[in-house]
């Protein structure tokens, strides 16, 4: 009885405490359980709110990127597609009729032969060189931003410029017309760096001297450069439809009228001439510091070239045995206007400006500051080729100079070489 009596007077103090002094309420118990409910029911803090948002914002850049790469890659493999099938075409229309299209109607041949059973789908850009040697025409295709191209011998390759170049080079957009995927290439000629290593600074005087042999060996030296090699007749072609079809590259500011800037090539010093860091400073070392010695070209892509012609001959992998384009009887002592080129050869790339897909470049010559040809068709020993040209070849020196007079073999002052990476 006592214990009971006690526990009644503990139970109705526990009341009272939790009801408060005056409180007339009805006592109300309070099971653990709903004490513990009422203690953990609260909502999220600030913290957490943005770990969840930064979570988020991962997961969907994630997924975006991850798009982004899928849907690239389709785009790619519909090019790709686009234009192996369009190669399969005119290979067919080549057999049927014994040359590829020279004219296009609608994206579907005209010339020699009428076929609509031929035409090229909508998108696909078409562009004929009139040529009876390689290559015989282009294919190019743009989607989303990606641009491909193919060409009768060539597989196909993106255009796009590089990501990224080694120290000293720049980055040169691809050619269909001659089946080249962007590549880097020295801004500069190749100076001498020691031990074999071609380097690509302003600095210094072109590296001289050296024969076309010596120069394939070394050029894969060059620090920090894999798949470095001697800039081929492909990606010089490439570098000089590109900086032909810049505007401010030309006397009068459009495209095939006046003359293109051929660099140092007046006698004006009667020496090679080092570069200049400053792009602004293309008359740097000139003696006339203003027509159309200007030594820098910009391509497409705003990127400058030093020295593309002029200031001295520069070796790429190009070697012939016969075949070379000119005119009957001519020496190599003449030089060749490109528009009067009679025998057309039998080299690859074809190095005449008339397939180069730009207005009127057919019709280009020495004046227009192209440079021009020396050659020999009744050549029968093997031949390097030299680009550029010398300070003291006045016209003859150009983007498209070509001189096919020397064996790889040749070494001399005024012969140096370029380095690019595909």
């Amino acid at each position: 009885m006592k214990k009971a009596i006690s526990l009644s007077l503990s139970l109705s103090n526990e009341i009272k405490q939790r009801n408060g002094p005056g409180n007339c309420s009805s006592p109300v118990l309070v099971s653990n359980s709903n004490k513990s409910k009422k203690q953990n029911n609260h909502g999220f803090t600030i913290v957490e709110l943005l770990v969840v948002i930064v979570i988020i914002g991962i997961l969907a850049a994630i997924t975006i990127v991850s798009y982004i790469g899928i849907t690239q890659k389709a785009n790619i493999s519909a090019l790709q597609s686009d234009l192996a099938g369009a190669k399969k075409q005119m290979a067919i229309y080549q057999t049927l009729y014994g040359a590829y299209p020279t004219a296009m109607s609608g994206n579907c041949p005209t010339l020699p032969n009428p076929d609509t059973n031929y035409c090229l789908k909508a998108g696909l850009t078409y562009t004929p060189t009139g040529s009876t040697t390689s290559p015989f025409y282009s294919i190019s295709a743009t989607k989303s931003g990606i641009t491909y191209g193919v060409n009768d011998a060539s597989s196909p390759v993106a255009m796009a410029e590089p990501t990224t170049c080694p120290t000293g080079f720049i980055k040169v957009p691809g050619s269909a017309t001659y089946g080249t995927a962007g590549f880097c290439v020295m801004k500069y000629e190749a100076k001498d760096g020691g031990g074999g290593v071609p380097v690509s600074n302003a600095a210094g005087l072109p590296w001289t001297s050296i024969s076309q042999t010596t120069a394939i060996a070394n050029s894969p030296n060059v620090a920090g450069c894999t798949g470095c090699h001697i800039i081929s007749e492909n990606e010089w072609l490439t570098i000089a439809q590109n900086v032909l079809s810049v505007a401010s590259n030309w006397s009068s500011g459009v495209v095939g009228t006046g003359y293109i800037y051929s660099g140092h090539n007046d006698n004006a010093p009667a020496n090679a001439l080092a570069a200049d860091s400053n792009d602004a400073l293309g008359y740097s070392g000139e003696t006339n510091s203003g027509g159309n010695q200007r030594r820098t070209l910009k391509l497409t892509n705003n990127e400058t070239i030093w020295d593309f012609a002029g200031n001295v001959w520069e070796w790429t992998d190009g070697q012939t045995t016969g075949g070379q384009p000119g005119n009957v009887g001519n020496s190599y002592s003449a030089w060749i206007d490109w528009p009067s080129v009679a025998v057309k050869g039998a080299i690859s790339p074809n190095p005449s400006p008339s397939i180069m897909g730009l207005t009127g470049s057919a019709s280009w010559t020495m004046a227009n500051g192209i440079g021009a040809l020396l050659s020999k068709t009744d050549e029968a020993g093997l031949r390097g080729f030299l680009r550029g040209g010398i300070w003291y070849y006045g016209g003859g020196a150009g983007v498209l100079a070509l001189n096919l007079s020397n064996a790889p073999g040749y070494a001399y002052g005024s012969v140096g070489f370029r380095v690019s990476r595909d």
